[in-house]
């Protein structure tokens, strides 16, 4: 069983960057493709961007790309997501996700089959 767990959230002001973590626990998850979504309030999880956990292979949806980068440290077992130049658009909930079929660049939340718990982030004008 694959466990994820989200930290870095919190609340900034436009303009200003903030690291998501996303730990990753859990036998065999070398060939796993991970991801991050973000939901809004009242709005459903939206894709932002994936990565191979096994060679780093990496996609950014084109409404974050520029400002948002995602990488991995298997060292760690962490996922990031480096968010720069944040807007009050970028307010929501942040998930981790992972698809032990590697697809990482799958934008469909349905295909994920674990997910952290979510971390905030709210961003003020």
């Amino acid at each position: 069983q694959v466990h994820l767990r989200e930290s870095g959230g919190g609340q900034v002001q436009t303009g200003m960057s903030l690291r998501l973590s996303c730990v990753v626990f859990g036998p065999q998850f070398a060939s796993y493709g991970m991801a991050w979504f973000r939901s809004g309030p009242g709005k459903d999880r939206k894709f932002l961007g994936g990565i191979s956990w096994k060679d780093g292979e990496k996609v950014i949806e084109d409404a974050v790309k520029g400002r948002f980068e995602i990488s991995r440290d298997n060292f760690k077992n962490a996922m990031y997501l480096d968010m720069n130049n944040l807007i009050p658009e970028d307010t929501g909930s942040y998930y981790c996700a992972a698809d032990s079929r590697g697809r990482f660049w799958n934008p469909l939340p349905s295909e994920y089959v674990y997910w952290g718990q979510g971390t905030q982030v709210i961003v003020s004008s």
